[in-house]
């Protein structure tokens, strides 16, 4: 048996101001998250982007076409109600980071490492007070507690919409310092999200493409253009 998809039903789609942000309607009807919460969201930007997501709605709802609306529902359903619990797990990552370890060899790899991941470590040293400590090899190497109490503050200090899109940045890339960076205009997406894949795209230098680890790989880079997006559209940052 098929199950039942929500068929559209609507002829307009608004946005309007709503208590404490914006909303969207469907022909007068306020959007409501699966959960049934109020779909408040921080900016008009964020609203008009969702919008225009339900106005493309031809005959079905499909959600994996409706990324925006997916994240705010994430947003106010899940990382809202555990937000204690989400930033605990992202703030984690600061004491494993990636760029805090470095091949053991071959050599011209460690050299590409510190050449792209110092310059963002010394980023979140002046950014946040935050120095991290580096390593060769996968052996743990122990951070600075203040470092962490200090990328912790940072963490917490975010509104829900930021720290869903932050979770995303930092379990893509796996690391902290990387995901904060992704968050501010001068660094290039593009450029972070290859930071992030030195020992992957080294073994494919090494041992040629394999297929379905390139399609994996574009799809975790599509994910994390996106999250930089929705981070964006949080607070009208374009």
């Amino acid at each position: 048996m098929s199950g039942w998809k929500a068929k559209r039903f609507w002829k307009t789609v608004a946005v309007v101001e709503a208590e404490g942000g914006y909303g969207v309607t469907l022909d007068a009807r306020p959007v409501r998250t699966p959960a049934k919460c109020a779909l408040v969201l921080p900016t008009r930007a964020m609203a008009e982007a969702i919008a225009t997501e339900w106005e493309a709605v031809e005959k079905e709802v499909d959600p994996r076409r409706m990324p925006v609306t997916r994240a705010a529902n994430a947003a106010i359903d899940k990382v809202a109600p555990q937000f204690d619990e989400v930033a605990t797990l992202i703030a984690a990552y600061g004491g494993t980071d990636l760029l805090c370890y470095r091949a053991v060899a071959p050599e011209a790899l460690a050299e590409a490492q510190a050449a792209a991941w110092d310059p963002l470590l010394d980023w979140a040293a002046r950014e946040y007070g935050a120095r991290l400590n580096v390593t060769r090899g996968v052996v743990p190497v122990a951070q600075p507690a203040e470092s962490l109490v200090r990328l912790t503050a940072a963490v917490r200090a975010l509104s829900p919409f930021e720290l869903t899109a932050l979770h995303d940045l930092v379990s893509l890339s796996g690391s902290l310092v990387l995901g904060l960076a992704a968050t501010r205009p001068e660094f290039d997406s593009e450029t972070l999200w290859r930071h992030s894949r030195f020992d992957e795209d080294w073994q494919t230098e090494q041992w040629g493409e394999d297929e379905e680890a390139v399609a994996a790989a574009r799809m975790k880079r599509d994910d994390f253009l996106f999250a930089r997006h929705f981070w964006n559209i949080s607070e009208d940052r374009r």
